[in-house]
């Protein structure tokens, strides 16, 4: 695979799920406050079955095509301090692997059945809040040097 298309796949992957999670916290989790309980678990559902096929692969993609971009900068990750481009990507990668983390925090609180409104919440703007961070530190890696 080459490596624009690697990029794409990996910047458009990212542009969903960051896009998904925004429109979460920001717009939906206002929105739903307004409904009754009734209709508010309904939608919740239905949104959340639907998010966590769609998501799966979007995640799928998003990682795959992360690693194969990964690997074509290997040399820099090799000695991640001695530039700054190996300490951003190194950086980014870190935080990509915590998002990791969150992802399968929130599969596991939904199978065992303890995930909660406010668990959600704060799972939820923290990834956010990473993925920020991941898109500065992308376009810090072109740009940044020190």
């Amino acid at each position: 695979m080459t490596y624009l298309l690697l990029k794409f796949l990996h910047i458009s992957a990212a542009a969903f799920f960051i896009g998904g999670v925004f429109f979460e916290v920001m717009i939906l989790s206002h929105v739903a406050r307004q409904l009754e309980t009734g209709p508010r678990e309904q939608l919740s559902r239905a949104l959340g079955q639907r998010a966590r096929q769609v998501m799966h692969w979007v995640v799928l993609v998003l990682y795959g095509a992360g690693l194969g971009l990964a690997w074509q900068h290997r040399a820099a990750l090799h000695a991640p301090f001695a530039s700054s481009f190996g300490t951003l990507l190194s950086l980014k990668i870190l935080l990509a692997l915590s998002i990791l983390c969150h992802f399968l925090g929130v599969a596991y609180l939904l199978r065992t059945g303890r995930m909660t409104p406010a668990r959600s919440r704060l799972i939820h703007v923290s990834v956010l809040v990473q993925m920020i961070a991941i898109l500065f530190l992308a376009k810090g890696l072109f740009l940044l040097a020190w």
